[in-house]
């Protein structure tokens, strides 16, 4: 039998580091959604739903392709792509071969829409984060987000499953 340990305490300076990454995060996600909405009429969450599927082959996921590769609930992405179908952005449509599959797919409206906002949502990113680092801390950001994803895999696949 395994014995659980105490986690070692967290330092003034760890929570000084977590404080300022989670802020700085926030902030970040704040100015995207801000610009988002003001240029091009959508929020973070329809550009991320929009991109995935502009990036795909057909313009088309499944819809459980579409939540795995946004880290959504099933619940999460069927109310989001339901508000999105209301405005015309996106489909849906039963898979024909298989009855229990659904097809999400970009419509014109979300071609123009995603179009609108992949320039100034990439100027966003270039002034608030690409620019603000050099490429050393850009390589280092890269590292550390990938170790702390890592560390997670499983637990991440097992709350997605859920």
């Amino acid at each position: 039998m395994k014995v659980q340990t105490a986690s070692p305490a967290v330092t003034a300076e760890e929570w000084q580091t977590w404080r300022a990454f989670n802020s700085m995060r926030r902030q970040l996600d704040l100015e995207i959604e801000r610009r988002l909405q003001r240029d091009a009429g959508i929020s973070a969450a329809d550009y991320s739903v929009l991109i995935f599927l502009f990036d795909s082959p057909e313009k088309q996921l499944r819809a459980n392709e579409l939540g795995a590769a946004l880290s959504w609930e099933k619940s999460r992405l069927s109310h989001q792509v339901s508000r999105m179908e209301k405005r015309g952005l996106l489909e849906r449509r039963e898979c024909d071969t298989d009855g229990r599959g659904t097809w999400i797919s970009l419509t014109a409206d979300g071609t123009r829409a995603v179009l609108g906002a992949m320039r100034d949502h990439a100027a966003t990113l270039r002034k608030h984060f690409f620019d603000a680092l050099t490429p050393a801390e850009l390589a280092v950001m890269l590292s550390a987000s990938t170790k702390i994803m890592d560390s997670m895999g499983d637990e991440l696949c097992e709350s997605l499953d859920n």
